[in-house]
């Protein structure tokens, strides 16, 4: 596994020619799906996923779209952990990393080897049982980490499955609604549930560089997922 990795990290150093990237970043992908977890753990370290993966991202190196979203999935599914005794805590920085920075990450029921979202429903939820309660999310402690009780994680996760309801509501209307024949009804309910939804999610990006609970990390990161769909197909 070590020489592996190596002979991978050196095709991907300071590497521009896209045809040989585009073929080592396949290459890794059969490695992963195909190895166990000596070679999972090398490559889920900072100085493979981040020194060599994400740095193909600068502008420099111009990569085209879909090998820069292959990037992207690979870092967000890694970043979910592996079957079997892989240690992702290096990845998962990583991917917190970008996700402050405001990166995009491909929708998980679009990429490959990424967790599968719910189905949405084709029937809207009524308008009063989507809109949310007026308070926000747990409140952010003081210190650097938030270590949450069996309460507080409760109710975290009552407020986690309204803003999952509401993404579903947002996405009904987004798909019965034809730009310029909108239901004004509907467009109002829209920019309430799109103001709502970007709080909640500016609330779980605060959350997930504080939550120390794995599972509650793992929720908060797919609910931020399905908000950003939702917000992109909004904006779009």
């Amino acid at each position: 596994p070590k020489d592996a990795v190596k002979a991978l990290k050196k095709k991907l150093s300071k590497n521009c020619n896209h045809k040989e990237i585009r073929l080592t970043l396949s290459l890794l992908e059969m490695c992963v799906e195909n190895c166990g977890p000596r070679f999972q753990s090398l490559v889920v370290k900072k100085d493979f996923c981040k020194d060599k993966l994400v740095k193909l991202l600068n502008p420099r190196y111009n990569l085209p779209i879909d090998m820069q979203e292959k990037i992207l999935t690979f870092i967000m599914t890694w970043a979910r952990g592996f079957q079997g005794m892989v240690d992702v805590s290096e990845v998962k920085e990583v991917y917190l990393e970008l996700l402050k920075k405001g990166v995009e990450f491909p929708s998980s029921d679009t990429s490959r080897g990424g967790l599968k979202t719910s189905p949405q429903p084709s029937t809207k939820s009524s308008p009063s049982s989507a809109l949310p309660a007026k308070r926000s999310l747990m409140p952010l402690p003081t210190g650097p980490t938030l270590l949450l009780t069996p309460e507080q994680i409760g109710k975290l996760y009552s407020e986690l499955d309204m803003a999952k309801m509401n993404v579903r509501v947002m996405s009904s209307i987004l798909k019965e609604n034809v730009p310029g024949s909108e239901n004004p009804d509907d467009m109002n309910l829209l920019q309430k549930l799109y103001k709502t939804c970007r709080m909640m999610q500016e609330r779980i990006m605060e959350l997930l560089v504080t939550v120390e609970n794995e599972d509650v990390i793992v929720e908060l990161i797919q609910v931020n997922e399905d908000l950003n769909n939702v917000l992109l197909g909004h904006e779009r």
